[in-house]
């Protein structure tokens, strides 16, 4: 059985509202799932034109993505989001999105890596994750 325990600790400021944790620390023999960067394009390959959107866009992406894992959010230990103009509004808005889907559950550590460009043009955020199952 995995077992994922997240860690805010004493000394660091709270992470919470802007949707991760510090340190995430697991423990057990388990199958490792790496999600490639997913982006705001939709299953047509469209990619709205406003960051809200392609962020929560993105969000699902990445649930279909753990999903065909057979994997879950709960399973997620770390995302490395990147975001193009970067900006404390930018920030806000994912990670208020980020809070909304883990809710009350512990968040998975995150780095956060402000970008001039993306892969595709107009693309303006893409999120990668960890996930032990």
């Amino acid at each position: 059985m995995i077992q994922l325990s997240f860690i805010n600790p004493p000394g660091l400021y709270d992470p919470r509202p802007n949707g991760y944790s510090h340190v995430v620390v697991a423990e057990a023999p388990a199958r490792l799932i790496y999600i490639a960067g997913q982006g705001g394009e939709n299953a047509d390959g469209v990619l709205s034109e406003d960051f809200e959107t392609q962020v929560k866009q993105a969000l699902d992406n990445l649930q279909t993505a753990l999903k065909a894992a057979d994997a879950a959010l709960a399973n997620v230990a770390k995302l490395t989001v990147l975001i193009v103009d970067h900006s404390e509004e930018r920030l806000r808005i994912f990670g208020g999105a980020l809070s909304a889907m883990w809710g009350d559950n512990p968040a998975p550590a995150c780095t956060l890596i402000p970008v001039p460009c993306l892969a595709l043009d107009g693309m303006l955020f893409e999120i990668e994750a960890t996930a032990l199952r």
